[in-house]
């Protein structure tokens, strides 16, 4: 039995070897797509895509799930990869739907492409994998990591909010990306505004928006709590060792 199981568990550590020796080749080059493809969402959002930003999604998104596939096939344990990566799979499968044209077959696509609630996951699915691309280009979670999520859920939130609550010309609301960054930021560092979204898919952002904003404002009240408690019972520098043996002498 312990023969038999040994060359299922060498193969098992030569495929997490070579699986990490290939996330540490595509971890800067896949960080540098993943914010390409955050500023196109946020175009997108915003403005819309011409055909050669529409383009350039398509590379960027098959690049996407050459990657995908390449640890797939990689990874030890393919049906816990999957389990995990179950925000992933979502997240390449909705630009399938523009992208290969499947809304122009299937009716029920077709109405499914253009609903503000995949428009929601595709948002969720773009900040999972800025995350993922963040995580593994910075190796550690510290405060860079969370700061550096926390200005990309800003940015892609504002332009969320703005495709879901974006308010008719000449009424109060949310008119452009400006309006809608500066309320984003509000939520975000817990102010508040005055106005409240209309449609569910702006309340559910909103929601989450705030759920991220309350963790954050808490992280980063901890953090500083700690830096400033570890200044204060750091050990005496030489100075203070110094002055405090001429002290004593005086006595």
């Amino acid at each position: 039995m312990a023969e038999g199981g040994k060359p299922g568990q060498v193969e098992q550590e030569e495929r997490t070897t070579v699986l990490d020796q290939f996330r540490e080749w595509i971890d800067t080059p896949m960080l540098i797509l993943a914010a390409i493809w955050l500023v196109l969402v946020v175009i997108d959002f915003v403005q819309g895509l011409n055909p050669v930003l529409l383009t350039a999604t398509t590379i960027i998104w098959t690049i996407f799930v050459a990657e995908f596939a390449v640890e797939l096939i990689l990874v030890p344990d393919r049906r816990t990869y999957l389990r995990r990566q179950w925000l992933t799979i979502i997240s390449l499968f909705i630009p399938a739907l523009r992208i290969l044209r499947i809304a122009r077959t299937f009716r029920f696509f077709s109405v499914l492409s253009y609903a503000r609630g995949i428009r929601l996951v595709t948002m969720l699915g773009s900040v999972n994998r800025s995350m993922n691309a963040l995580r593994g280009y910075m190796k550690l979670r510290g405060f860079g990591y969370v700061a550096a999520v926390s200005v990309i859920v800003t940015f892609l939130g504002a332009a969320g909010m703005l495709a879901f609550e974006r308010a008719p010309a000449g009424e109060r609301g949310l008119n452009d990306y400006g309006d809608a960054l500066w309320w984003t930021a509000m939520i975000m560092t817990t102010l508040g505004s005055d106005y409240w979204p209309r449609t569910s898919e702006g309340r559910i952002l909103c929601f989450l928006l705030s759920s991220y904003a309350f963790t954050v404002i808490s992280y980063f009240t901890a953090f500083l709590a700690t830096f400033f408690i570890g200044r204060d019972a750091s050990p005496a520098g030489p100075e203070d060792t110094e002055s405090g043996h001429e002290d004593r002498h005086h006595e």
